[in-house]
């Protein structure tokens, strides 16, 4: 299975000098709207206009099960991953409500839950292997082809997102030991002990990592190293993680802006970048989640997250909080008459 046709293309950066002029001859000091410009900048190179634009912003949240779970790593039982489905399929969650009120569609995917998801037709059933993936502590938890397969899925979920107008998205996840993934994942990809990797997930006790990191300490002894992205994400992933990696791909292939999310999404990322480093261009970080290791991630790409509110939630909350400032850079770029426009004098006049 290829994913050439997902690869995104270096940015364009012929308009830089142009957007930088706009944005610095608005009626404001140069600079002083900070981070603004630099997203303004970012979405205007990203769309390859002086008039960025949000259109269909989305949010997707991809659900799966690990087999990692059974070793006790979770302070929550894996049923509660098809329950915070139904509740997402009921809009009761936290992402439901963060969506709206950032004004995003949001979309449920069925990556690989242990167990059938509740029948809807908000939910798209993509799932690579009913039961989740298998116990990484024993074996891969997933075959390579699987791992490719749940990058495709995930990259066609996108496809149809861009199909229908989207050009701003976010991905979230939900599935019970998905920390412990994202942490192999990370010490794997960016070559750190796993100590400085691990965290509480959803509220482990001091005990409880301490647990969580031998568990995991073994796991990454077991398995040899490789340089293959795909073959780590296939030792050590998730189904959802996997979709997110190929979302993130086709995203930026699409010349979408997309907003990343805290721990579990930022790995995908990590796998994605691996596969592709151009896909950094079309990220915006944004925010810095409490989980212990999303800190060192955020190092690792040199990204500035625009937030800082001490989530460790997940399922793509950090991300919808961040639409907002999306749209209020593309309004002062969009909007504000420039000192030519509005007659006033400028510092250089």
């Amino acid at each position: 299975m290829s994913l050439i046709h997902d690869l995104p293309q270096p940015l364009d950066r012929s308009l830089q000098s142009e957007l930088q002029h706009v944005i610095d001859t608005k009626t404001k000091p140069p600079g002083s709207l900070g981070r603004l410009e630099s997203l303004a900048l970012q979405m205007g190179l990203i769309q390859q206009t002086t008039k960025p634009r949000i259109e269909r912003s989305a949010m997707i949240v991809f659900a799966g099960d690990h087999g990692i779970a059974a070793e006790g790593v979770s302070s929550y039982p894996q049923e509660v991953t098809v329950q915070m489905v139904a509740n997402f399929l009921a809009g009761g969650a936290a992402i439901n409500a963060l969506s709206r009120a950032a004004g995003m569609t949001l979309e449920v995917v069925d990556a690989g839950v242990a167990t059938a998801s509740p029948a809807s037709d908000a939910l798209i059933d993509i799932a690579i292997r009913r039961g989740g993936t298998r116990n990484f502590a024993h074996e891969p938890a997933m075959t390579r082809d699987e791992a490719l397969q749940a990058i495709e899925r995930g990259a066609q979920r996108v496809r149809h997102h861009a199909s229908l107008g989207t050009n701003v998205i976010g991905f979230g996840e939900m599935g019970i030991a998905n920390t412990s993934a994202a942490a192999c994942l990370m010490s794997r990809l960016c070559a750190l002990p796993i100590d400085v990797c691990v965290g509480r997930g959803t509220g482990l006790s001091n005990e409880g990592v301490s647990h969580k990191r031998d568990v995991l300490a073994a796991a990454l002894e077991r398995h040899a190293k490789s340089a293959d992205p795909i073959d780590t994400l296939a030792t050590f992933g998730g189904f959802e993680i996997a979709m997110i990696a190929g979302a993130f791909l086709a995203a930026a292939k699409a010349r979408m802006t997309i907003l990343v999310d805290g721990f579990i999404a930022t790995s995908a990322l990590l796998v994605a970048h691996a596969i592709s480093r151009d896909v950094l261009d079309y990220c915006v970080f944004a925010h810095a989640s409490n989980e212990a290791g999303h800190a060192r991630m955020l190092q690792y790409f040199d990204a500035a997250p625009l937030l800082q509110l001490d989530l460790r939630l997940g399922e793509g909350t950090g991300a919808a909080l961040a639409l907002p400032l999306l749209r209020a850079a593309v309004a002062f770029i969009g909007e504000m008459a420039s000192f030519e426009s509005a007659g006033v004098s400028n510092q250089d006049a």
